[in-house]
C-alpha cells in the first residue's frame, strides 16, 4: 500500500488537466468515427462510384478500429495508457493528413484502415487511464466528462461531414482539419505528461524495477498466451456471450444504417448535405441529454426497462425516418434515437465491466470489438441495401430487429435477476 491523503489530493489536482485533454482526444476520435457519414455522397461524386461503395470508407475504418481493440489494451498496460493515447493521436494526425492527399479511392481506403488502427488506442485507453488514476468515488463523474467529449464529437462529426461535403474543400478539407485538431491535442497531452513526469517517474521506476529484469524476451509470448487464456475465459461464460451478442447486434442494426441516413435525407428531400447531417447530429444531443440525466434515469427505470425502452425508441426512430413525409422530423427523431441508444448501450457497457472482474481489460476490449465489428458488417449490408433496394428497405430490418433484440435481452436480465434472487 502506498500513501495517503496528500498524495490523493495531489493526484486529483494533477489529473484534472489530463482528463480535460483526454476528453478532447475523445472528441476528435468521435469526429473521425462519424464525419464520413455526411461525406459519402461527395466521395461518390468525386470518385464516380456508388454511394454503397463510397460507404466503404466507414467500413474500412470500423473493421480496423474493432480488430485493434484486441491489442490496444495490452499495449497500454505495457507502455503506459496516456502515452499510448498521445501516440495514437499522432498516428491519427498523420493518417488524416495523408488521407486528404489520396488521388484514388482504393488508396484512400488503405489509409482509412491505418487511421482506424491508430484511433483504436484513444477512447479505450483514456477510459483505462481514468480507471487507474481516479478514485472510484469520483470515477463515474470523470467518465461522464469523457462521454461528453465523445458525444460532442459525434455531433460535430455529423455536422462537419455535411458542411465539408457541401463546401469547396470537400472531404480533403475535412480530413486536413481533423489532422490539425489531432496534432493540437497530441502536443498539449505530451506537454502535460512531461510536466507530471517527475512525479510519476519514481512510481514507474519502482514498478518496473525487477519486473523488467524478471521478464526477458519471452515476455511477448507469455503476454499472448495470457491474453488468449483470458479471452477464452471471458467467452466461455454463457452470460458473457449473451452480452457480447447483444452488443454486436446493436452495432449491426443501429450504426450500420445510421451511416447512410444523411445520404437518404439528401436524396429523398433534396436537402443539402450540411442540412441533412445537421438534422442527424441531434442523435448525439440525445446521448448528451442521457449523460446529464443518467443517475436519475438508472434509479427510476433500472437496467431491464432501460434496455427495453431503449430498443423500442431505436426501432421506432428507424421507422419514423423511413415513413415520415417531412424532412424536419428527422431532427427530433434523431434526438429520441440517441437517447434510446444510450439507455440501451450504457446498460450493456456497465454489464461488460462486470463480465470478468479478474480480466476487466480483456472483457471491455471484447465488448468494444463486438460493437464496432457489428458496425462494420452493418455498414456493408446497409450500403448494399441502399444501392440496390433503397433507404426504406435498408431501415426496415432495424425497425424489427432493434426492439426484438432489446426485448429478448430484457427478458434475459429479468431471468438472471430472478435466479440470483
Amino acid at each position: 500500500m502506498h500513501s495517503t491523503e496528500p498524495a490523493q489530493a495531489h493526484l486529483a489536482a494533477d489529473t484534472r488537466g489530463t482528463v480535460l485533454l483526454l476528453a478532447g482526444a475523445a472528441f476528435f476520435s468521435a469526429v473521425a468515427l462519424r464525419i464520413c457519414d455526411g461525406l459519402i455522397p461527395r466521395l461518390a461524386s468525386d470518385f464516380s462510384i456508388t454511394v454503397g461503395t463510397a460507404g466503404q470508407v466507414v467500413l474500412a475504418f470500423s473493421v480496423a478500429y474493432s480488430l485493434m481493440q484486441l491489442v490496444s489494451g495490452p499495449l497500454g498496460d505495457r507502455f503506459g495508457k496516456a502515452r499510448m493515447v498521445a501516440l495514437a493521436l499522432s498516428g491519427c494526425a498523420l493518417m488524416s493528413a495523408v488521407a486528404s492527399l489520396m488521388p484514388r479511392f482504393e488508396l484512400l481506403l488503405g489509409v482509412r484502415i491505418a487511421w482506424g488502427i491508430a484511433a483504436a488506442g484513444i477512447i479505450p485507453m483514456a477510459m483505462a487511464w481514468i480507471g487507474d488514476n481516479v478514485p472510484y468515488a469520483e470515477r463515474q463523474a470523470t467518465l461522464a466528462r469523457l462521454l461528453v467529449g465523445t458525444l460532442s464529437g459525434m455531433a460535430a462529426g455529423q455536422l462537419a461531414g455535411g458542411l465539408f461535403g457541401d463546401a469547396a474543400p470537400g472531404w480533403r478539407g475535412a480530413f486536413l482539419a481533423l489532422a490539425l485538431g489531432y496534432t493540437l491535442i497530441a502536443a498539449l497531452l505530451v506537454w502535460r505528461l512531461s510536466r507530471s513526469a517527475s512525479a510519476q517517474r519514481a512510481a514507474l521506476a519502482s514498478r518496473h524495477t525487477g519486473a523488467a529484469a524478471a521478464e526477458p524476451l519471452a515476455t511477448a509470448e507469455g503476454a499472448l498466451t495470457r491474453a488468449r487464456r483470458q479471452t477464452l475465459a471471458v467467452v466461455a461464460a454463457p452470460w458473457n456471450r449473451l452480452v457480447l451478442a447483444a452488443t454486436f447486434l446493436e452495432g449491426l442494426f443501429l450504426l450500420g444504417p445510421l451511416a447512410f441516413v444523411p445520404t437518404m435525407l439528401h436524396r429523398e428531400f433534396g436537402l443539402s448535405l450540411s442540412a441533412a447531417s445537421g438534422l442527424i447530429a441531434f442523435y448525439a444531443l440525445g446521448g448528451l441529454i442521457y449523460a446529464f440525466m443518467a443517475r436519475r434515469v438508472v434509479l427510476a427505470l433500472g437496467e431491464r426497462r432501460m434496455v427495453l425502452i431503449g430498443g423500442l425508441l431505436m426501432g421506432l426512430g428507424m421507422a419514423a425516418w423511413w415513413l415520415s413525409p417531412l424532412a424536419w422530423t428527422a431532427a427530433p427523431v434523431a434526438l429520441l434515437v440517441g437517447f434510446g441508444t444510450y439507455l440501451y448501450h450504457s446498460t450493456l457497457q456497465t454489464l461488460a465491466t462486470q463480465m470478468a472482474p479478474e480480466s476487466r481489460g480483456t472483457a471491455v476490449s471484447l465488448f468494444s470489438f463486438a460493437f464496432f465489428f457489428g458496425q462494420a458488417l452493418g455498414v456493408t449490408g446497409a450500403g448494399w441495401a441502399f444501392d440496390h433496394l433503397g433507404g426504406g428497405v435498408m431501415l426496415s430490418a432495424s425497425v424489427v430487429a432493434l426492439p426484438l433484440v432489446a426485448w429478448q435481452f430484457s427478458r434475459a436480465l429479468a431471468q438472471r435477476a430472478g435466479s440470483a434472487g
